[in-house]
């Protein structure tokens, strides 16, 4: 058991370390949304995925680790959480209180990677209000106005004045 609870306090720390990792990714991620730096972007989400890749294969060693653990302690692996583990720990202190403290830094930098995540959406979605804003812009600059004719049925016939700038001869 105690090899067991070395491996799952292994792989948890690892796992910490690259989310860690991806707070430090999205803090630059910020910096390029902000200077609407596209090439930059697109290497922080590179770097994101490589991160991603990680932690999906630290993700299936803890659930083996875990797996070990349940059979070990005889409980349902479907159930078993850390949370969970830490309360089985009940007679080994010492175990108890590293899986603890594992716990407790993988929640904070959880906590931080969701906040960081929340700032960068409401930059994005300001960002492509901006460029929303500037493609109507850039279309109503083209547009001419419509005239003030109308039809027999008394309806709007649409017409455009002229767009091409001034009709001022010279």
């Amino acid at each position: 058991m105690a090899s067991l609870m070395d491996n799952l306090v292994k792989v948890l720390e690892e796992e910490n370390a690259q989310y860690e990792r991806l707070v430090e990714l999205a803090k630059d991620k910020k910096q390029a949304i902000i200077s609407a730096d596209v090439d930059g972007l697109e290497k922080v989400t590179e770097q994101e995925q490589l991160v991603s890749g990680v932690l999906r294969n630290l993700g299936i060693r803890r659930d083996a680790v875990l797996k070990d653990m349940s059979d070990v302690l005889g409980k349902n692996f479907e159930e078993m959480t850390i949370t969970k583990l830490v309360g089985y720990l009940e007679q080994q202190p010492k175990e108890q209180e590293r899986l603890s403290e594992v716990r407790a830094k993988i929640l904070t930098t959880g906590n931080q990677m969701q906040e960081w995540n929340r700032r960068n959406e409401e930059l994005l979605n300001q960002a492509l209000e901006m460029v929303e804003f500037d493609l109507t812009l850039f279309k109503s600059m083209r547009q001419a106005p419509e005239t003030a004719n109308y039809n027999r049925d008394a309806c709007n016939t649409g017409d455009l004045l002229g767009g091409s700038g001034f009709d001022a001869k010279q």
